[in-house]
């Protein structure tokens, strides 16, 4: 259809890398391509941090549990980020603070960093490299943020691991087309949604047969199941409200 398009589609997650440095052109490529993203009424309510010192690495790896945080070609670590704007309210001599801490102030900058993260990873993958978002990060995120020395009024929200792949991973293959686009209004037909479900059931017990040999057959609604089961990261609303953001 069109090379863009086949780029974007053939996009999978890549957790081993050669060990080979990304330069900073590329580097730069690729965040100018981040800045280059829709962004809120120009609010611009994020930051990237790019992490290259290998202790750092090895500190952030620990966090997040994934050993390739520490082994890529370049980290990047995406931020919902205020703190530009508490300068901004010094310097134009206005309080803005009731607005900062609002739900929606707070929703903004998280969208502005994941349209942000999203041109990266599509500018990287131009290039012909790899990534790998990683969440983990927010296990800790104490932690994370002494290593990155982040301020009041920033959040540190996921990582993002670049470099070129060892190998290509394959590729998972996504919900129905019909369950995820509804034309006019919600299709709230349970049994409709139902089917659906049940019908991507088999394709992802058929991905995993085939990618282990038969070792593993479990569908995507069990896994669903037992990762919503218990829930997790219980410290994020005090870490949230204690950095400043989402308090109204």
């Amino acid at each position: 259809m069109n090379q863009f398009i086949d780029l974007i589609q053939n996009h999978r997650s890549i957790r081993h890398f050669e060990d080979r440095r990304l330069t900073d052109e590329q580097i730069k490529a690729i965040v100018e391509s981040a800045q280059s993203a829709a962004t809120s009424s120009f609010v611009q309510a994020y930051t990237i941090i790019g992490v290259k010192d290998k202790e750092k690495k090895k500190k952030l790896a620990e966090c997040s549990g994934n050993q390739h945080v520490e082994n890529n070609g370049h980290l990047l670590v995406f931020c919902a980020d205020l703190h530009r704007h508490e300068l901004i309210a010094e310097m134009e001599k206005v309080d803005i603070y009731p607005a900062l801490e609002t739900t929606e102030t707070f929703m903004v900058a998280i969208i502005d960093a994941a349209l942000a993260a999203q041109n990266a990873a599509l500018a990287a993958e131009a290039l012909g490299l790899g990534i790998c978002y990683i969440g983990g990060l927010r296990n800790n995120l104490e932690e994370v943020s002494k290593v990155l020395n982040i301020p009041k009024f920033v959040i540190p929200l996921f990582g993002m691991t670049i470099g070129y792949p060892l190998n290509q991973s394959s590729q998972k293959p996504r919900l129905p087309f019909e369950h995820i686009y509804h034309e006019d209004e919600y299709q709230s037909d349970a049994a409709v949604l139902k089917k659906q479900l049940e019908d991507y059931n088999k394709t992802i017990q058929q991905y995993y047969m085939e990618r282990t040999n038969g070792k593993r057959d479990d569908t995507w609604t069990s896994q669903m199941a037992v990762k919503f089961k218990v829930p997790t990261r219980t410290y994020m609303k005090d870490f949230v409200e204690k950095q400043g953001f989402n308090k109204k």
